[in-house]
């Protein structure tokens, strides 16, 4: 099992003067104890279950790019990125500027977004649900369409380009991998079985069933369920001294039984690189085995 660490919460006690400073360190620790993926939220405000909307929030691909400079192996992705926060050609680019920047190591990382407040408050486009997923669908025909041989144009329902010409294109052939948020059994593990690499779950006791219905939408699609990588989402705390390796060990055990292939969280206290540090020492080489 792969781990990777997410980084959702920017409040640290250096505040912005030392953040660039706190979160190239803490990419590069988690680099070097070999964390297999490092994400970012695609939020604006902070969210409600970490923080006040008021705490600190970095824009997503701004930071991976920062996040790519300071690294050379780790995969880089927003976790997940909201599709309806940027026209899905602007996002195909800035995707592909990422893969040729970090070397090949961006995924895109995508959702239909849910954040309603945040949207609102800074005047993004927020449509209801059912619109989202259409849009959410579209964007990942034209992120593939911009990935690939032709530069045709392109007519959904909710967009239309003319021409996706995408030059240079991405290192990450045949397209930067591409990873779905959320576990809606009627839509969104649809999607990922038609077009996704990976799908993001949660460690709860749905999750045998969710992927039995990934497994069906494969099927029906006539996709080989064994290509898509299954990802969970999960609590990430060793403890400062990794008292608690041994339940995190344990419970990757578990959730690797079930077929669950990586497993990625956020660290608490990222900023002091302890349980970082404690998880690249007693857990991965544990778990990378499984």
């Amino acid at each position: 099992m792969k781990v990777g660490l997410h980084v959702s919460n920017f409040t640290w006690p250096g505040g912005a003067a030392t953040l660039a400073t706190d979160l190239g360190r803490v990419a590069t620790t988690a680099e070097e104890q070999g964390f297999a993926k490092l994400s970012v939220m695609d939020h604006v405000w902070q969210i409600g279950n970490i923080g006040q909307p008021e705490h600190d929030m970095l824009e997503a691909y701004t930071a991976l790019g920062f996040l790519a400079g300071r690294t050379q192996r780790i995969e880089l992705l927003a976790w997940v990125t909201a599709v309806v926060y940027r026209e899905p050609g602007l996002l195909a680019k800035a995707v592909t500027t990422l893969d040729v920047l970090s070397g090949g190591r961006a995924w895109l990382g995508i959702g239909a977004a849910w954040f309603e407040a945040e949207a609102r408050g800074l005047g993004l486009t927020f449509p209801p649900t059912a619109e989202r997923f259409e849009r959410l669908e579209e964007a990942l025909q034209i992120c593939l369409q911009m990935w690939g041989d032709e530069d045709k144009p392109y007519t959904g329902r909710h967009y239309r380009l003319e021409r996706t010409l995408n030059s240079p294109q991405s290192l990450s052939r045949p397209h930067p991998p591409i990873l779905i948020g959320g576990s809606g059994e009627r839509k969104t593990l649809r999607l990922v079985a038609q077009y996704a690499q990976a799908c993001n779950l949660f460690p709860g006791p749905e999750l045998e069933h969710k992927l039995d219905v990934l497994r069906r939408h494969c099927d029906a699609v006539g996709r080989d369920y064994d290509e898509i990588e299954k990802t969970v989402m999960g609590p990430l705390d060793p403890g400062p001294d990794g008292e608690r390796a041994g339940d995190l060990i344990r419970e990757m055990g578990r959730l690797g039984s079930l077929g669950v292939q990586h497993y990625h969280g956020s660290v608490p206290d990222a900023a002091s690189l302890r349980r970082i540090e404690v998880l690249g020492q007693q857990v991965i080489p544990e778990v990378t085995e499984l």
